[in-house]
Formats: C-alpha cells, sequence, structure tokens
C-alpha cells in the first residue's frame, strides 16, 4: 500500500490573465483518484478579474492557493523559482502552464505507485520523467508525443548521454524530487526560453544522480 504522505504532488503554475483557461486544468486536478497534491499559482501583474478567479478558486478547495509573483523574479522562469522556494522537503514538484491539463484521472496514482514501488527496492530518483502531449490549441486534438527515453533507471552517465544526443526531459512531464531540488534548488538567472535546458545541463555535474524515465503520458 502506497503511504500517501510519501508522495505529495505541488503543481506550480505561473499565470498573468490566463483564468479562461484554468478551469480544465484545475478539473483535471479535482477528478484525481489520487487526492494527496497541492496548486500554487504564482500570479504575475493580472488585471482584477483574474485575481477574482484566483479569490473564488482557492476558497472553494484548500488544496489552491496563490501568491504574487515577486517583481525581483521576473518571467516565466522567475515565477518557477518563486514555486522551487515553496516546495516543502518532501514534495515532488511539477511545473504546468495554463493550457496544460492531467492526461487522465488516475495518472497521479500512477506516479505515486510508481514511486512507491522504487522505494521499496532502494530506488530513490532524484528526477521522474513521464511523457507529455501536444494538443492543437484552436481544436483542442492531440497530436505528437514527446520523447525522452524508454522506461528505465538512469544513471549520471546514461542520463549525460541522452542530453548530449538531444534528449531533453520535458518540463511540463518532469517532477522534481528532493534530490534534485538538494543539488539545484533553482533556474539560472538570464534566460528567457532555455533555462529549464540549462538546469537539467547543470543537474547531470553531479555523479551520483538518478533518473526515472516512467511509460506514462502524465500531461
Amino acid at each position: 500500500m502506497v503511504d500517501p504522505i510519501s508522495t505529495p504532488f505541488l503543481i506550480v503554475v505561473p499565470t498573468l490573465n490566463s483564468h479562461a483557461l484554468l478551469p480544465r486544468l484545475l478539473a483535471s486536478l479535482e477528478h484525481q483518484s489520487w487526492p494527496h497534491w497541492r496548486l500554487l499559482f504564482i500570479d504575475g501583474p493580472s488585471d482584477p478579474e483574474h485575481r477574482q478567479w484566483l479569490h473564488q478558486c482557492c476558497a472553494v478547495d484548500p488544496r489552491c492557493r496563490w501568491l504574487e509573483q515577486n517583481p525581483a523574479e521576473p518571467g516565466i522562469f522567475g515565477a518557477m523559482n518563486q514555486g522551487f522556494s515553496c516546495a516543502g522537503p518532501t514534495d515532488w514538484l511539477l511545473f504546468w502552464g495554463s493550457d496544460d491539463w492531467a492526461a487522465s484521472p488516475t495518472v497521479l496514482a500512477k506516479l505515486a505507485a510508481a514511486h512507491a514501488m522504487g522505494a521499496s527496492r532502494g530506488i530513490a530518483p532524484d528526477l521522474l520523467v513521464c511523457r507529455g502531449r501536444y494538443a492543437d490549441a484552436a481544436t483542442g486534438a492531440l497530436a505528437r508525443t514527446t520523447v525522452f527515453q524508454p522506461a528505465s533507471l538512469l544513471g549520471t552517465a546514461a542520463y549525460r548521454r541522452a542530453l548530449l544526443l538531444g534528449s531533453t526531459p520535458p518540463h511540463q512531464a518532469t517532477l522534481f524530487g528532493p534530490g534534485a531540488r538538494q543539488r539545484l534548488a533553482r533556474y539560472a538567472p538570464g534566460f528567457r526560453l532555455s533555462a529549464d535546458l540549462d538546469y537539467f545541463l547543470q543537474l547531470s555535474r553531479h555523479p551520483d544522480l538518478r533518473v526515472q524515465s516512467l511509460d506514462l503520458e502524465l500531461v
């Protein structure tokens, strides 16, 4: 049996006047069979209508809360860094955009089960990398799937080789565990588009890294 305290998920969503997109994301979490998740919105200088939506959402479900984005942490990666700092010591941290949503109502339960199974075998990964799928913005039709590596446990050498060959963990489908955050607790400043790639490259410098790739469509 999975210990619910052992696998708490914190989903961090940077927002800016994107409340029209958020009901789908929120519904996909509220329908999860695994209830041990928290949702944190880091909001930029949004309009009152968007802020009102955030207030109402967080009043209805105590697992949701929102924070104003710190002006000292600008941009989307600045908002994500604020999310890094809000994660608890046992949290598995996931970054989504306003237009993302969970692929199925059981996906978090499957993630928790995979994590518990690994723990029972003495495997403590630092990153859990799943699959995601792109959707057409106009029609909602599902398109191509993100690809990282086949389901496996990668050590530092295999992980670095994957990066060298151009295979990058998709950040919307990658969970940052306590071990990863102990090694590197924030994105580097100065990047507008590729701070996530830089993070994964910097993380590969640690010789004892463990990256678990799962055959699971998460988002």
